[in-house]
């Protein structure tokens, strides 16, 4: 990986133009670097991420716009603009857009390690369908749960 360059990753853009479908959400990567891991993400009303675990990254998100339904180590949250999510490695965490507006939010994972690497095999998947994109994750680093019963 190459070192993070300095300068200014402009608002509506992604590093080298990027822009990522991911599960029916959009992923645009704003940073990179070998110690941390930036982007943007719009999540449409009804689209979610599993739960799942991330074993050797710390993940965060802030709230732009929208209301953010969160499971977290099993318990319930709602975070709205101006909060932070707070994921620390090995705790499993979902997240879902149970409302009717979208969402915004800025996610970024330290170290980086796996993750920009997942998100373009995800997308570059010719159909993203569950049993493959959870198989495909655990190659890095991200495993998914079973659903809840």
């Amino acid at each position: 990986m190459q070192p993070m360059n300095a300068g200014v990753t402009k608002a509506n853009t992604g590093l080298d133009g990027i822009s990522w479908n991911i599960l029916g959400q959009t992923y645009v990567p704003k940073q990179l670097s070998e110690n941390s891991f930036a982007w943007h993400a719009t999540f449409p009303p009804g689209t979610f991420v599993p739960p799942h675990i991330h074993p050797t990254q710390d993940e965060f998100i802030y709230m732009l716009e929208g209301k953010m339904d969160a499971v977290i180590d099993g318990k319930e949250f709602i975070a709205t603009a101006g909060d932070v999510i707070k994921l620390p490695m090995n705790i499993p965490h979902g997240l879902f857009n149970k409302s009717d507006q979208v969402i915004k939010c800025f996610f970024w994972v330290t170290p980086t390690r796996k993750l920009y690497d997942l998100f373009w095999a995800i997308h570059s998947m010719k159909e993203q369908n569950p049993p493959d994109v959870v198989a495909l994750s655990a190659k890095y680093e991200i495993m998914f749960l079973p659903p809840p019963e």
